[in-house]
């Protein structure tokens, strides 16, 4: 009688799934895999002055008390909670400076609007330089997103997409998006949920891509979060509409997505994280009580 030798008798010498686990091509050619994001940051203690040395810092203490007390008692569903910086001298001024530092997200705002998320998730450093009718300010904000700068980005922002006359050559897929988009810009606002277009997982040109920054207009907000590779945040000139691009180690574009939302949630600190700077920041203060 005939036998038929088992392909899985005797021992394993390879990985069944995975790299290695298949034959290498002819012509010696080996399949490589995208590096992943890499290297998420991490909380560090503050390097404060020891408490005999903050003679003369009641007022930057003071600051800091009272952002605890704000930390502790926030509503997701109440009005942002602020703390003027402007008043304080320079010593007091970099009490809170080294106690804040900076954390995963940047933002610009516009020609005179910056923010800066500190160590503690959820606590805002926000900065506006005089510009028009606004005058400068200096103030710590508590809360998922700064207020400030939602309330201005779209300010000026179409409705809704247009369709040119005609479309350039090379442009194919760009154009049935533009429904679906003008429907969800309709219906996003406070409390809708988001709506991703992944451009990475949709055929199309480069042309396409153009087509479609072109039709929703150059934005004036960036963000910049940096919590587990790098992501830029873009917004259009078009409502709660957003690109999202997320990047590995290598600066390699791995998705690449348009957003409809008032602001994508990768760039918003949850109220868990809210509630842990709140423990985080009173464990810094403790020392000086």
């Amino acid at each position: 009688m005939s036998t038929i030798n088992d392909p899985f008798d005797g021992p394993m010498t390879g990985p069944l799934v995975g790299p290695g686990s298949q034959p290498q091509d002819e012509d010696g050619g080996v399949l490589e895999y995208m590096q992943m994001p890499s290297g998420m940051m991490t909380f560090e203690a503050p390097d404060l002055p020891e408490p005999e040395e903050t003679g003369g810092l009641s007022d930057g203490l003071g600051v800091l008390e009272t952002l605890v007390g704000h930390l502790k008692g926030y509503d997701p569903k109440g009005p942002a909670r602020r703390l003027d910086l402007s008043h304080l001298e320079p010593a007091n001024l970099d009490l809170v400076n080294q106690a804040l530092g900076e954390g995963e997200v940047s933002v610009i705002g516009g020609a005179h609007l910056q923010a800066q998320e500190s160590v503690l998730a959820g606590v805002w450093r926000v900065r506006r330089t005089p510009g028009g009718e606004y005058p400068a300010a200096d103030y710590v904000e508590v809360g998922a997103f700064p207020t400030e700068v939602l309330d201005s980005v779209f300010e000026t922002a179409q409705d809704a997409v247009t369709m040119p006359d005609t479309l350039g050559p090379n442009i194919f897929n760009a154009p049935p998006l533009v429904p679906e988009i003008n429907e969800h810009v309709a219906g996003s606002g406070e409390a809708s949920g988001p709506h991703v277009i992944n451009l990475s997982l949709l055929p199309h040109t480069e042309e396409d891509l153009a087509f479609l920054a072109e039709r929703l207009g150059p934005g004036s907000a960036t963000i910049l979060s940096r919590g587990y590779g790098n992501c830029r945040i873009s917004s259009t000139g078009t409502k709660n509409t957003w690109w999202v691009q997320f990047y590995n180690s290598q600066d390699a574009l791995i998705l690449n997505s348009i957003e409809i939302v008032r602001v994508p949630e990768v760039a918003c600190a949850a109220p868990e994280d809210i509630a842990d700077s709140a423990e985080r920041l009173e464990e810094i203060l403790g020392v000086y009580r």
